[in-house]
């Protein structure tokens, strides 16, 4: 396992974390045994896998508390990151999320506290006023961003409330590129970390999908996919040809270079300048031992070159909207 420091934080992460919504088991996943998802974490210790990201609304809860329980003794050995829910940013209700997020994890701090997505009805000065007031009781070590997009940023600048702000994590892969446009460079000239979540694009950059009809439709709400698919809000036209033709394209490039495609998807983004750690959902320990490898997958820059131009046209048909979920008009994200 490789290792690098996120930010200005001094904390030192793996550059493949477990992100833990997955272990939940809900509508976008499915069922999931409690016992598979406690092996899950316990490989991710064993791999040398220190980050693990959750947040208060992943399973209703269930995931701090699955993590909670599966670290046990060893707290000390890992960093936790968790969010508040962007329905809890006023300056009390941000106070109560965090106290209730420690007593799911079992826990007397959490060492990256996010803000989940931008709500511009509260103002920004109250939310980050509370986080703040956690950071000096010692509840939370470090205040970080999700979701969080260039014009996001430069306000959190004028009013003075990015100070001490660390990461911002934002959906990257191959297929989501989105945040190259301004939300990347502006992480690095700020030199907030990047916490990449989706890196394996829920499933397509595995190979495990052929076409747009393969995948399950509550992971078929992205606008890579058709506004006709049900689940889906953005509106959308979609991609599919696009899409598909890249994950057909990059195939080709993995086989030629004889690795498979979540090891080169994984190690693409931690190519990428600015980029900290990848965070790889993960179900069972098999896909987290898969995960791990990617640490140490090195590609030539003909080989990069070659994955970015096999996924520009997604890039093109997509946008700078870094939000998938919504349309470019009624984006989360600004």
């Amino acid at each position: 396992m490789q290792y690098r420091n996120l930010g200005n934080t001094g904390l030192n992460v793996s550059t493949v974390g477990l992100g833990c919504w997955a272990i939940t088991g809900d509508f976008t996943w499915g069922d999931q045994a409690e016992a598979d998802s406690l092996a899950t974490i316990q490989t991710a210790l064993d791999v040398g896998i220190n980050l693990f990201d959750t947040a208060e609304v992943y399973g209703d809860g269930s995931s701090e508390v699955m993590l909670g329980k599966a670290l046990g003794a060893r707290r000390g050995d890992v960093i936790i990151a968790s969010k508040v829910h962007e329905s809890h940013l006023a300056g009390e209700q941000v106070v109560a999320a965090c106290e209730a997020s420690l007593k799911r994890l079992g826990t007397d701090f959490i060492d990256l506290y996010q803000v989940h997505w931008p709500l511009r009805d509260v103002p920004w000065d109250e939310t980050f006023n509370a986080l703040r007031q956690l950071k000096e009781q010692g509840k939370i070590r470090h205040i970080g961003l999700s979701n969080f997009g260039a014009e996001d940023l430069h306000d959190l600048v004028v009013i003075g409330s990015a100070t001490g702000v660390s990461s911002n994590q934002l959906i990257y892969n191959l297929l989501a590129r989105a945040i190259e446009y301004a939300v990347l460079p502006s992480c690095v000239e700020r030199d907030i970390g990047v916490l990449c979540y989706s890196p394996l694009a829920q499933g397509l950059l595995t190979g495990k999908f052929s076409s747009a009809d393969d995948v399950p439709l509550p992971r078929a709400r992205t606008r890579h996919f058709s506004k006709d698919r049900q689940h889906t809000r953005h509106g959308c036209d979609g991609c599919e040809s696009e899409t598909f033709t890249a994950i057909a394209n990059v195939q080709a490039i993995c086989e030629r270079i004889g690795q498979p495609m979540a090891d080169v998807a994984l190690a693409w983004c931690l190519h990428q300048r600015g980029i900290t750690s990848v965070l790889a959902g993960g179900r069972q320990p098999r896909q987290v031992e898969q995960n791990a490898r990617a640490a140490a997958l090195k590609l030539d820059e003909a080989t990069l070159a070659d994955l970015s131009a096999a996924t520009e046209p997604v890039k093109q048909a997509l946008g700078p909207s870094p939000d998938l979920w919504e349309s470019p008009a009624n984006a989360r994200m600004r």
